[in-house]
C-alpha cells in the first residue's frame, strides 16, 4: 500500500535562509528552486522547502507517505478519523498529494507520483 516515507516538506518563511541552512547540512544544491518551492535529494530522501506551507495549516514538517492510490489511502484514512487538511490536488507533472490531521493534530501527507 506504501513505499514509506520519502519526502518531508518544511513549511518556510524564510525560503533563502532556509534553503542555505539545507545545502549546508546536505552539502548540494536544489534540483528544484522555485518562489513556491525548493527541493533537494539525499539519499534516497526527498526534502522540500514551502513557503506557503504555514498558510496551508502546516505547523511543522510534514512526511509524505508514497502510495499506490492516493484516493483510496485518503478514504481509509477519513473512514479511520482522520480529517481532510488538503484534498488531493496535483502539483505538477501528475505528482497527486493530498493531506490529513489525525485526532491529536499530527499531519500525514499522502503522494502518488505518475504511473508509467
Amino acid at each position: 500500500m506504501t513505499a514509506g516515507v520519502n519526502t518531508i516538506i518544511y513549511p518556510v518563511k524564510d525560503l533563502d535562509r532556509t534553503k542555505a541552512l539545507f545545502r549546508a547540512l546536505l552539502g548540494t544544491e536544489p534540483y528544484a528552486d522555485e518562489p513556491y518551492y525548493v527541493g533537494f535529494k539525499d539519499a534516497g530522501q526527498d526534502v522540500g522547502l514551502d513557503p506557503n506551507g504555514h498558510a496551508k495549516g502546516m505547523t511543522g514538517p510534514v512526511p509524505y507517505w508514497h502510495v499506490d492510490d492516493i484516493r483510496a489511502t485518503l478514504t481509509a484514512l477519513l473512514e479511520a478519523g482522520a480529517e481532510t487538511l488538503q484534498d488531493v490536488h496535483d502539483v505538477g507533472g501528475g505528482r497527486l498529494i493530498a493531506s490529513v490531521k489525525d485526532a491529536d493534530g499530527n499531519l500525514v501527507g499522502l503522494l502518488q507520483d505518475p504511473t508509467g
